[in-house]
């Protein structure tokens, strides 16, 4: 297997695990079927359907429906598996981290091959993985998971800056790209073994968030 052909393999894993974690908000907001499909796509390919709109270039499932029919099929399937069983959480998180690592890296990659600057790919790179999680999150009204303590986005976007100083300094694209994911997917399932988080914005002011009380 070649290095492109398992980041394709791996680009469907990770759009199979986005569509999972839409399609478990919508179990948890009791959307049916056709609705529960509908979160599943928008945050499967969300992240990359602005992208390349931004980008003016084609969408990419537009072009390989692949895509599409791997959501659907994949969602079907768990919907009907989730009635009966649970899906293992812990296997959730580390595979939706190396989703995360896969989706940051093919955003940066592509805005990169277009020649934009740096910041420009970082930002592509970002997009990439974290907007398709936001839309999820806005539809079925919770705070999106990127604006909460969970070290996520900022591990997309470490992964893709060395993803950018791997281009330029080291010779081997295929080293720059894995060295990134593994910085994405290392500081993601850190973040979640040991519970770490950034600081909350908190103003002086402000009243306290009694949400949690009882």
């Amino acid at each position: 297997m070649s290095f492109l052909t398992a980041i394709h393999f791996l680009d469907l894993l990770g759009t199979v695990v986005f569509a999972i974690t839409g399609l478990l908000a919508a179990s948890r907001k009791q959307l049916d079927l056709f609705g529960a499909v509908v979160l599943a796509m928008v945050t499967a390919v969300g992240g990359g359907t602005l992208r390349d709109l931004i980008l003016d270039v084609p969408v990419f499932w537009t072009q390989q429906t692949l895509y599409v029919y791997v959501i659907v099929i994949s969602t079907l399937i768990v919907y009907v598996y989730n009635r009966y069983f649970d899906i293992p959480m812990k296997l959730l998180l580390v595979l939706d981290a190396l989703g995360l690592a896969v989706f940051t890296v093919i955003g940066a990659q592509k805005a990169f091959d277009l020649g934009f600057s740096d910041p420009i790919v970082i930002m592509f790179g970002i997009m990439t993985g974290v907007v398709g999680g936001i839309i999820r999150d806005v539809l079925v009204g919770e705070v999106p998971l990127i604006f909460r303590k969970e070290i996520y986005a900022t591990a997309s976007f470490l992964g893709a800056s060395v993803l950018v100083l791997g281009f330029h300094f080291i010779e081997s694209r295929e080293l720059a790209i894995l060295l990134a994911m593994i910085v994405v997917f290392g500081l993601r399932m850190v973040a979640i073994q040991k519970n770490y988080g950034l600081p909350i914005f908190i103003s002086k002011s402000a009243p306290a968030d009694d949400s949690n009380k009882p």
